[in-house]
């Protein structure tokens, strides 16, 4: 809480003032000069781009064996087969475990294998030498809190990164996967890094950029009421897919987004007691909509017609954590983790309509190591290094990691209503669309 006040006071602006394209730097590419490349060019450029790779580690169906795999053995894209827009010239791994696929694929496609961050930086020389960095800071053994939370590096590596850039006199595009850190104030300097040194800063998951069933987006500058997303999996992991899925869709509303000012972290049936609350039907509305999006809901009786039952919501969904926000805007979101395998989203207009999809997450089968809705974050990951400016704010992923923080400590401090005046973090959604429509 120290740190927070401290931040509240000194960073308030900051947060306050950052819009969707002030962190997307144009981040210079080694060699001298910007390196502009795009799909349309009608010239390709002299080279590639060059790519240092840092991840935890490499097993079948982590996140740096997805994305390893795409930038160095291609992936499908709108019914054809991508190969790799980048060239990954430098690899470092911070864990092998039994089953590691890491030296595999490091031999297969000949990859540079380093001992250290800065030698994946640096080739091993003394200065930047990359044209983009990677840091896929996720799965493996590392050391959990009293809270819960899993303390991958993904902070302490984009230090060490940023210090490669301060010697170097130079910065370049980096991407940086799924939420910032599980410490606020790490993670409100990860983004003043970025827009201090005037790199090109992508973070974030795959839901936000993953199909859409239906193919639709939050139109623009939309009169949005309130927001639900009905999701599975654990605190401090898949909420923060969950999250993602219901703030890009939140972002696209009428005046941005303007921050979170408490965070209520409930379960069970202390969550039943207040979503049975009169100012929650919107809210109960707003579940079973996100509901009929599902692929696996276990319903033997049919949905219910209004007014919703409480009854039939408890006994759909017995065992459920739910994050309730509420935005300076008077937004509120309400992100439920529960015994579903899918992501759905629905948002009520202020005339009563209502706005729902769900973010296609199939999962890989038949002893396959592919996931397709990783193909979209990949090409959005190499777009932003080849063309220096990341497609949407990075803020969206602070927002979210803080969102997961606030939610964490309101569930540690016995499901307790938290005001979280730290989170003001205001920004405008990308004008265009950034899922994965074709």
């Amino acid at each position: 809480m120290n740190s927070n006040k401290r931040l509240r006071s000194d960073r308030r602006g900051f947060l306050s003032t950052v819009g969707a394209g002030a962190l997307a730097g144009a981040g210079a590419f080694a060699g001298g000069g910007p390196l502009i490349r795009t799909a349309s060019a009608a010239t390709a450029p002299a080279r590639r781009p060059k790519v240092a790779f840092l991840g935890t580690v490499v097993h079948t169906h982590s996140h740096a064996q997805h994305f390893l795999d795409r930038h160095t053995a291609g992936y499908t894209w709108n019914g054809g087969w991508q190969e790799p827009r980048v060239d990954v010239v430098s690899v470092f791994i911070d864990q092998y475990p039994e089953k590691d696929l890491a030296k595999g694929r490091i031999k297969k496609h000949h990859l540079n294998h380093v001992p250290t961050i800065e030698d994946a930086l640096t080739l091993g020389g003394s200065k930047l030498a990359v044209d983009g960095v990677i840091i896929i800071g996720e799965h493996g053994d590392y050391p959990s809190n009293e809270k819960g939370q899993r303390r991958y590096p993904r902070y302490e590596w984009f230090k060490k990164v940023v210090k490669v850039f301060e010697d170097s006199g130079r910065s370049v595009p980096v991407f940086n996967d799924k939420h910032l850190s599980t410490v606020w104030s790490e993670c409100v300097e990860m983004v003043e890094d970025s827009k201090r040194l005037d790199f090109a800063f992508l973070a974030g998951s795959s839901l936000p950029v993953t199909r859409r069933m239906p193919a639709i987006d939050m139109p623009l500058h939309s009169p949005l009421k309130e927001s639900v997303c009905v999701g599975y999996g654990g605190v401090d992991s898949y909420d923060f897919h969950a999250l993602e899925t219901a703030q890009c869709m939140s972002e696209r509303r009428a005046g941005g987004e303007t921050g979170v000012k408490s965070i209520h972290t409930l379960k069970d049936e202390n969550l039943w007691n207040r979503l049975a609350q009169d100012d929650c039907e919107t809210t109960r509305k707003l579940i079973v909509s996100a509901l009929t999006r599902s692929h696996n809901l276990p319903v033997e009786t049919g949905f219910p017609t209004a007014p919703v039952s409480m009854q039939w919501l408890q006994e759909t969904m017995p065992k459920t954590t739910a994050y309730i926000m509420e935005h300076n805007d008077g937004l509120r979101t309400t992100m439920l983790l529960t015994g579903i395998r899918d992501f759905n989203y629905a948002g009520m207009l202020d005339d009563g309509s209502i706005v729902s999809c769900q973010m296609y997450l199939p999962m890989p089968t038949h002893g396959s190591t592919t996931a397709d809705f990783f193909n979209p974050l990949a090409r959005h990951v190499e777009t932003t290094i080849i063309e220096g400016k990341a497609p949407y704010p990075v803020e969206r992923t602070l927002l979210t990691s803080g969102m997961v923080i606030g939610g964490v400590d309101s569930l540690y401090a016995g499901e307790k209503l938290l005001a979280t005046p730290h989170l003001d973090v205001k920004y405008q959604a990308s004008t265009d669309s950034t899922f994965w429509a074709n």
